[in-house]
């Protein structure tokens, strides 16, 4: 069983059907998700001058895209050779994309065909899973809700690939489905939830009131787009060597430090002319329908939520703490990412680990029949939800553990979701599920005295050494310690 349809769970789904059946949920349409969303690219050694002995992701990464290919996907061509993209912090040019920057839409809409022909995979539109059948450290299958209709399925594995949880924070990037669920139901089973302080805020997403807000692709600078203030200066030289490819916590603290002194940002492509619509046909059309034609105008930019580098925490081949429960994509914590994901290794991650996930799940014996005490009529329970209360999480999720964050903000952030969540009725999921990754959110920020990727602290500026081999993970009912970063397998 897979629950999610993004990159990393219809490429699981795809290479579990080759060991039995698969069921594979979604909450929303097939497909929705972040990774329909992803524009750069995919990053792969695949060119020359990369090295040749790093670790999985790496390693893996060729034969993974490779796949990709021969499934159909359009990875748009130079001559006879991939056609490659450079992204901030990459040091080479090694990102495919497809259509120019439609890459994740390419390959979720390529890999949905794939998955909706499969004879042995069973698609779940629209069914939203509720709860993990899980007892003694061990799972057993899922209930879900389709309509008015309660679902209960058992299967000998359940793989998590629901991405991340960027929608509780005010601004963000993610699709409305990404609000942290298979992140929450997780933690409730027992598995160990690592690295949540660590999240990643994209610098420049459309600066325009809406939900989620539209990325305007690291590649635009790759390509040679300049960050710009509003006293057309620009400004990037004075926060780092690497100007406008410098890591995107730099640039996002940049844009953040230069708004709260009074100045708007802005990102100049006036220079790529006539090339920006060829090479970036959907971010110019987006922009053309907010009355901004990147040829003569600036566009206005702005740094909001994007990525999580935690999750649950896994093995390398996507194995949690409890048994016959698997996570890949977002959702999952290899360490893979450390404290900062370089851009474009998304979608990487999902196609290396899927496989990876895949073989180790579909080795499993078959589930033995579960007592039917796990499943509660609570787990069925599910109301349609007023806003309001989603909105609150956002707002203190903002405020309180965003781009620069400090203890007193975060013990205050932390009292505000205590109160906030006596007010949410219990049928309520999805907030209560918004709440309980928020206050990991938070506890593991508060934990963390230092700065380091993309957990940046005003009170604790700078990166401590005793900090550099930890990792703070957490699990239901335990307290909050940082424990020393184990070995992975990878």
């Amino acid at each position: 069983m897979v629950v999610g349809s993004g990159l990393a769970g219809l490429q699981t789904a795809w290479q579990l059907a080759g060991a039995g059946e698969v069921h594979l949920f979604t909450q929303s349409r097939a497909g929705a998700g972040n990774s329909s969303r992803a524009q750069g690219g995919i990053a792969a050694a695949v060119g020359e001058g990369d090295p040749d002995t790093v670790e999985v992701l790496v390693r893996e990464g060729p034969a993974a895209v490779a796949g990709l290919a021969r499934l159909g996907i359009p990875f748009d061509r130079s001559g006879d050779r991939w056609a490659l993209g450079k992204e901030g912090s990459h040091s080479v040019s090694r990102i495919l994309h497809a259509s120019g920057d439609a890459t994740g839409a390419a390959m979720v809409e390529t890999l949905l065909a794939r998955v909706r022909s499969h004879p042995r995979i069973r698609l779940f539109s629209h069914t939203r899973v509720t709860g993990l059948i899980a007892e003694g450290g061990e799972c057993f299958g899922v209930t879900a809700v389709r309509g008015e209709e309660g679902i209960v399925c058992r299967a000998r594995a359940v793989v998590l690939a629901t991405g991340g949880c960027g929608q509780v924070f005010r601004y963000t990037t993610n699709d409305p489905v990404v609000t942290g669920g298979g992140l929450a139901m997780a933690y409730r089973a027992g598995a160990a939830l690592a690295d949540m302080e660590f999240v990643q805020f994209h610098p420049t997403a459309l600066a325009v009131e809406q939900n989620p807000m539209f990325l305007i692709s690291e590649a635009v600078r790759g390509e040679g787009a300049v960050l710009v203030n509003s006293c057309g200066e620009a400004f990037m030289g004075r926060y780092h060597d690497w100007k406008d490819l410098a890591p995107r916590d730099v640039v996002s603290r940049a844009i953040d430090r230069e708004v709260r002194e009074g100045r708007r940002v802005f990102l100049d492509a006036r220079g790529l002319k006539e090339r920006f619509a060829a090479r970036f046909p959907t971010i110019f059309a987006r922009c053309l329908e907010h009355g901004i034609d990147p040829r003569r105008d600036r566009i206005p930019v702005t740094p909001a939520a994007h990525f999580l580098m935690g999750g649950v925490r896994t093995d390398s081949h996507g194995r949690s703490g409890v048994r016959r429960l698997f996570a890949v994509g977002e959702v999952a914590c290899t360490g893979v990412h450390g404290a900062n994901r370089l851009a474009s290794n998304s979608l990487l991650e999902g196609a290396v680990f899927a496989s990876r996930v895949a073989k180790a799940a579909g080795r499993l014996p078959r589930v033995p029949a579960f007592p039917d005490r796990v499943v509660r009529q609570e787990m069925f329970t599910v109301d349609q939800e007023n806003p309001v209360y989603a909105d609150a999480v956002r707002r203190i999720m903002w405020e309180h553990a965003g781009i620069v964050r400090n203890r007193n903000s975060l013990i205050d952030g932390m009292n505000a979701l205590s109160s906030l969540r006596e007010e949410v009725p219990g049928e309520y999921l999805e907030c209560h599920d918004m709440i309980d990754v928020s206050q990991v959110i938070l506890h593991s920020a508060l934990k963390r005295e230092e700065s380091r990727g993309g957990h940046f602290r005003g009170d604790f500026p700078e990166p401590r050494e005793e900090w550099a081999k930890k990792r703070i993970r957490i699990r239901r009912g335990e307290p909050v310690e940082p424990i020393a970063i184990e070995k992975t397998g990878m």
